[in-house]
């Protein structure tokens, strides 16, 4: 019940800002390009903000996320722009490099997991680490530049429409819709859950933990692939910073969306309407004229409020829980 009043003053939320941005600009937030615009950029945040919430809900964070996205990218950019295969055949060369870009990921994802499972080092450091790690690679590789040029065939995934609905919108959907049933369907997405709110008790019940941080950690990382093969697409280039923008934004996203930081508790359903508030927001405050940094300022001013709320809010049902007349009076 809880979960789903929570759910509802989100879709209340979306609603209302929806409105207020049409009153304030009506012409141009509901033109038919703006709404396109959205329905184009959304995906691949909401994709990094999926990945993110999955390793939050293990009580950790992934602050590689977008680093890994970058450099996975940029492995990738190298074939599709013909360094590496020049000449060669246009499908395989965009099968081969989406196919790296998974590849990478996934030993992206097997290095954060090993050190944070078996070694035991803290998420936030270890991740804070192979951040630096990743984006020096990537400098490494790049010269600090941008690598560009793709194959018109590969702009079908990040430009294109199938209908009225573009590709990556299908591609955030079916993404979301399967990140639901591995949490919400499965036995491993029940381990994953009780992880993160008693790790004892997940022991003591048989659970592996290292081997569903493990996976968790690669499921993230794939997840980050996913949205880089559409932030390629999009941008029809790679750099160290492809994507860094949605680092913070994916985190405010989760957390707005009703995942506990510690872990334990969340829904794919809250941080995918998160991430359309925040869209929504962006895109409105744009188009009124403010600022880039005030929006992010404004992002990190309701990450910080939304923490402080599910930590005061925390603390009133463990009060409850301990004094039943408070909780009889609630």
């Amino acid at each position: 019940m809880e979960n789903s009043k929570k759910e509802y003053i989100l879709c209340g939320v979306f609603a209302a800002i929806v409105i207020v941005m049409s009153i304030l600009s009506p012409d141009r937030f509901l033109s038919l390009y703006n709404l396109q615009t959205m329905a184009f950029q959304l995906p691949e945040f909401g994709i990094i903000a999926l990945g993110m919430m999955m390793v939050i809900l293990t009580g950790g964070i992934n602050l590689s996320i977008t680093a890994g996205s970058a450099l996975a990218g940029i492995m990738a950019a190298f074939i599709l722009s013909g360094t590496i295969m020049a000449g060669s055949n246009i499908v395989l060369a965009i099968a081969v490099a989406i196919g790296v870009i998974l590849l990478t990921s996934v030993l992206i994802g097997l290095l954060n997991g090993f050190v944070v499972a078996y070694i035991g080092v803290t998420p936030i450091l270890v991740t804070l680490g192979s951040q630096i790690l990743y984006e020096g690679i990537s400098m490494w590789l790049t010269k600090g530049g941008a690598i560009s040029n793709f194959p018109e065939a590969y702009y079908w995934f990040g430009n294109e429409s199938i209908g009225p609905i573009p590709v990556p919108l299908i591609i955030f959907v079916i993404i979301a819709v399967v990140t639901y049933i591995l949490l919400e369907k499965t036995p491993w997405g029940a381990r994953v859950y009780m992880v993160g709110s008693n790790p004892t008790a997940a022991i003591f019940s048989g659970i592996d933990i290292k081997r569903i941080l493990m996976q968790v950690y690669v499921y993230s990382a794939l997840l980050a692939g996913c949205a880089a093969v559409i932030m390629l697409s999009r941008y029809n280039s790679a750099k160290v910073d492809l994507g860094s923008s949605y680092l913070l934004q994916s985190v405010a996203a989760v957390v707005l969306g009703g995942t506990n930081i510690a872990g334990g508790h969340g829904k794919v359903f809250g941080t995918v309407v998160a991430v359309a508030i925040l869209q929504v927001i962006s895109s409105g405050l744009n188009i009124l004229g403010v600022n880039r940094f005030i929006i992010d300022m404004i992002t990190g001013a309701i990450l910080i409020a939304v923490l402080t709320l599910n930590i005061l809010s925390n603390r009133r049902q463990s009060l409850r829980k301990d004094d039943p007349i408070l909780d009889q009076a609630a």
